[in-house]
């Protein structure tokens, strides 16, 4: 059972990582949830995430690289704060 605690917890976690998500494309952020599970709490091959967008895996992990690049850029990861990658 959960705490109240880390209820709270997890919905700041949320809460902040959409916030960070919003600096993507509307494609990166997608490509980022479905991998890392982020929506449904299953994470996805990049053969599935390449299906639901109808490109190859390789696509897929290019967009992925990108976007982990954006995340990590110094001005960007300042915003990820203790949850930094």
């Amino acid at each position: 059972m959960i705490t109240p605690n880390e209820y709270a917890s997890n919905e700041l976690l949320k809460n902040e990582l959409q916030r960070i998500l919003n600096d993507l494309t509307p494609r990166e952020a997608k490509v980022l949830k479905l991998r890392y599970g982020l929506e449904d709490g299953r994470p996805h091959t990049l053969e599935e995430v390449g299906k639901e967008f109808n490109v190859t895996r390789e696509r897929i992990r290019q967009i992925e690289a990108k976007a982990l690049r954006k995340l990590r850029h110094p001005t960007r990861s300042k915003k990820l704060g203790d949850w930094r990658m």
